[in-house]
C-alpha cells in the first residue's frame, strides 16, 4: 500500500470502528497491537492510539514508546490514547468520583485548529472513561472543553519546529468513531485527509482492480478450490476470483440440511446467474444421521464441523490439479483471532483453513476488508443486492437455533417459522433519521436521504435476525376449542456494527404481532412466539 494509517490497539471495544471510519474516508488503515508499530515503514502517514479498558495507572496498563512515531507523522490519541499521551509527557491523569460515560457537549472549541475545522460550538460528543486529564503536559494547549471535562481535547505542535503541523500530536478524551459523536466523522476527516494528507485512493473500484491483477499474478493458470456458504464473504470472494481466473475456480457448496427454507436451491440458482463453476453437494442425510440424539451445543458444533471437513475434502480431492484453497476471510476475522499481545485467543472458523493434508496454498482475497467494504466490493462487481445485504448466518446453520437434539421435522418447523419472520422483515418499511439513519447508511445499505430521512426495510435496519426453536420446552395453548401442548419459538434481532457487541432491535409492536400471529396460525408444532430483548454482552447473538 502506498499510504496507510496505523491504528495501535490498546484493547478498546471500538478499535475496529475506528478502522471502519478511516476506511470510509477511502484511506487504507491497519490495526496492530499497541506494541507492534512497524518502525521504518515509509507508507505510514499517521498514527491513531485507541481507547483501552485499563487506566494509565494500572500496573498491567499497555505502554508504547511514543518516540517511534511522535515528531515523524501526525498522531491522534483517543480516550486512553489521549490519557497515555498526557501521562507519558508529564501531564496529570486522575481518577474521578464517577465514570464519565455518555453524551456530552463541547462548550468551547478552537475551530481554528486543523483538527476542529468545520466544527460547530456545542457539538455533541460521546465520553467513556473512568479517569480524566486534569493537567496537560508542558508545551501542549487545550483546544476543546465540555462542562465537566476541561481537557476534552488538546494538542502540541510538531517538535520539528514552529508552524510544522504535519507531525503534531492531537488528543481527544471523547470517541469520534462512534455515531453519538455527531461530528466525529468530520474530526477524523480533518485528521486523516487534511492533516495526514491521505490521497483517498482506497475504494471498492481500486480494490477490485488491484486485487484482480494481484490474483492473476499470484495464481496464474493454477486451479483454486473455494468453499461457499451462501453468505456475503464467500460469495464476494468467489465472484472476485472468477473475475480474475474464470473457470479455474471450482466452488463447493455443501448442504448440511440445516440451511434456511429453500436456501440451497435459491443460492445455487444465484451462483449460476453469476457464472460461477459450483459443485452442489446434498449431504443432509449424513449430517442428520451423525447428529441423531445429540443435544449438547458444543458437541453439535463439533460434529457439524467434522462432517463438513470430511464432505468438503472428499469433493476437493476430485479436483486433482488444484493448488490453492480460497477462503472468504475478512479483516475482523483476523483481528478477532489475535489479542493485542499477538497471541491467539479465538480460533475463527475462517482463519486457518482446512486440514493440512490437502497440501493447498491459502488464498484470501478479502483479508484486508471490513464487512461493509465487502458489500461495497460486491456492488462494484455487479452482484444482486439480496446476496450483498444477506445477514450473517452461523456455519452450523439452524442446528444452533434449535435447543435440544436435531431432527428433520424440527428443522422443518424452524425453517417455516424463520421464513415467515425474515420475509416479514424484508417487507416492512420504516423511516429513519439522525443517528440511526447515519448508522444504516454507513453500513452500506443503499438508500436515498430525503428531508433528513431514509426509508429502508426492517431487514436492512438490523444486523442479524433469526428464529429459535425451543424444542426442549412445551407450552400449553388453545386453538379453537382444543388444548395444545407444543413448542415456543423465540425471535431474535440485533443491531450492531461488528457483532462484537450488539443491542436488541426495537422492532415495531404491530410488526411483532403480525409475525407472531402468522407463525402460530401457519406453522404446525408452534403455539407461542416470544421476542428476545437481551443484548450482547451479557448474552450472545445466537442461543447456542
Amino acid at each position: 500500500m502506498e499510504q496507510k494509517i496505523i491504528i495501535l490497539d490498546f484493547g478498546s471495544q471500538t478499535t475496529q470502528l475506528i478502522g471502519r471510519r478511516v476506511r470510509e474516508l477511502d484511506t487504507f488503515c491497519e490495526i496492530l497491537p499497541y506494541n507492534k508499530f512497524p518502525v521504518g515503514d515509509e507508507s505510514v502517514i499517521g498514527v491513531i492510539l485507541s481507547g483501552s479498558p485499563f487506566s494509565v495507572h494500572d500496573p498491567e496498563a499497555f505502554q508504547v514508546d511514543l518516540s517511534q512515531f511522535v515528531g515523524k507523522v501526525p498522531v491522534l490519541g483517543i480516550c486512553y490514547g489521549s490519557q497515555y499521551i498526557s501521562h507519558a509527557n508529564g501531564g496529570k491523569v486522575e481518577k474521578t468520583n464517577t465514570r464519565e460515560y455518555g453524551r456530552a457537549h463541547l462548550q468551547t472549541v478552537d475551530t481554528e485548529n486543523p483538527l476542529f475545522k468545520g466544527f460547530e460550538q456545542h457539538s455533541q460528543v460521546w465520553m467513556s472513561h473512568g479517569d480524566t486529564i486534569t493537567a496537560i503536559p508542558e508545551g501542549y494547549e487545550t483546544i476543546a472543553s465540555t462542562a465537566d471535562v476541561k481537557q476534552a481535547a488538546f494538542w502540541s505542535r510538531s517538535p520539528l519546529g514552529e508552524g510544522k503541523d504535519c507531525a503534531s500530536v492531537w488528543a481527544v478524551q471523547f470517541h469520534p468513531e462512534v455515531f453519538h459523536t455527531v461530528q466525529g466523522s468530520q474530526l477524523l476527516r480533518n485528521f486523516v485527509v487534511d492533516i495526514c494528507g491521505s490521497k483517498q485512493d482506497w475504494s471498492a473500484a481500486s480494490f477490485v482492480e488491484t486485487t484482480v491483477a494481484e490474483l492473476k499474478q499470484q495464481i496464474g493458470n493454477d486451479r483454486v478450490i473455494l468453499g461457499l456458504s451462501g453468505g456475503v464473504d464467500s460469495s464476494v470472494a468467489a465472484v472476485l476470483l472468477n473475475k480474475a481466473i474464470g473457470k479455474n475456480l471450482v466452488c463447493i457448496f455443501v448442504d448440511h440440511g440445516m440451511l434456511r427454507k429453500n436456501e440451497f436451491a435459491q443460492v445455487m440458482e444465484d451462483y449460476k446467474v453469476l457464472g460461477l463453476n459450483v459443485i452442489g453437494v446434498d449431504a443432509s442425510k449424513k449430517f442428520f444421521g451423525d447428529l441423531a440424539g445429540v443435544s449438547d451445543p458444543e458437541q453439535k458444533r463439533k460434529i457439524i464441523g467434522r462432517d463438513f471437513v470430511e464432505v468438503f475434502n472428499a469433493e476437493a480431492k476430485k479436483v486433482t490439479d488444484a493448488k490453492w484453497l480460497a477462503q472468504g476471510t475478512i479483516y475482523p476475522d483476523r483481528i478477532e483471532s489475535l489479542n493485542i499481545t499477538g497471541k491467539v485467543i479465538k480460533s475463527h472458523h475462517n482463519v486457518g483453513g482446512l486440514p493440512r493434508e490437502m497440501h493447498l496454498q491459502l488464498c484470501e482475497p478479502l483479508k484486508w476488508l471490513f464487512k461493509d467494504e465487502v458489500r461495497r466490493v460486491g456492488r462494484q462487481l455487479g452482484m444482486p443486492e439480496h446476496l450483498i445485504t444477506r445477514h450473517p448466518f452461523p456455519g452450523p446453520g439452524l442446528a444452533v437455533r434449535i435447543l435440544g437434539d436435531i431432527t428433520p421435522d424440527k428443522v422443518r418447523v424452524l425453517q417455516d417459522a424463520d421464513d415467515i419472520y425474515i420475509r416479514g422483515l424484508r417487507d416492512y418499511k420504516v423511516k429513519l433519521s439522525g443517528e440511526e439513519a447515519r448508522r444504516v447508511l454507513a453500513a452500506g445499505v443503499p438508500a436515498e436521504m430525503s428531508d433528513g430521512e431514509i426509508e429502508v426495510s426492517l431487514y436492512d435496519q438490523v444486523w442479524q435476525a433469526g428464529a429459535v426453536l425451543l424444542s426442549t420446552v412445551r407450552s400449553v395453548g388453545v386453538m379453537g376449542d382444543e388444548r395444545t401442548y407444543e413448542n415456543p419459538v423465540a425471535l431474535r434481532a440485533v443491531t450492531s456494527t461488528d457483532a462484537m457487541t450488539a443491542d436488541w432491535a426495537h422492532l415495531p409492536y404491530d410488526f411483532l404481532a403480525k409475525v407472531s400471529n402468522e407463525i402460530i396460525n401457519k406453522v404446525k408444532g408452534v403455539n407461542r412466539v416470544c421476542y428476545d430483548i437481551s443484548s450482547k454482552p451479557p448474552s450472545t447473538i445466537e442461543w447456542e
